[in-house]
């Protein structure tokens, strides 16, 4: 099994932004626990950054026919890029939305995703346990019978 993880813009600078909110935990960091877990599963996570929006579209894009399923961080663009939208139902790859920060609880632009309501599950408020759980629920999801 093959997984891909995508974060979006200003997540490059996890442990210095805002930590308050989003932990002291780099992304690096995050990347390196969460491919461990991945290996002990027996599955392959790829790791991307950028704070480009056309980058992450391309990323999707190459990911068709080689990964079997995306987590997603999109960062602000989950409140605001229809191309995101569009590049992960185009794929046709199950995805799950995630975020370190309770976006419910929030100011109020960031109550609305453009990704949710296509996403397998959404997974937010839990730090850096967001990503851990994001992967075991897609892992679940994938590994479900029938």
């Amino acid at each position: 099994m093959h997984l891909l993880l995508i974060n979006g813009p200003n997540l490059n600078l996890l442990g210095q932004r805002e930590p308050s909110i989003y932990g002291s935990s780099t992304l690096q960091a995050i990347e390196v626990d969460l491919q461990r877990k991945a290996k002990e599963e027996g599955v392959q996570l790829d790791c991307f950054q950028s704070n480009f929006e056309g980058a992450l579209v391309d990323r999707i894009h190459k990911a068709i026919g080689e990964v079997d399923a995306i987590l997603i961080n999109a960062g602000a663009y989950t409140h605001t890029s229809v191309a995101l939208r569009d590049a992960l139902l185009g794929a046709g790859i199950p995805y799950v939305e995630l975020h370190l920060s309770n976006t419910s609880a929030r100011e109020q632009f960031r109550h609305n995703s453009f990704l949710s309501d296509r996403a397998v599950g959404v997974i937010s408020g839990f730090g850096v346990m967001s990503y851990h759980l994001a992967l075991q629920g897609i892992l679940n999801y994938l590994r479900k019978p029938g």
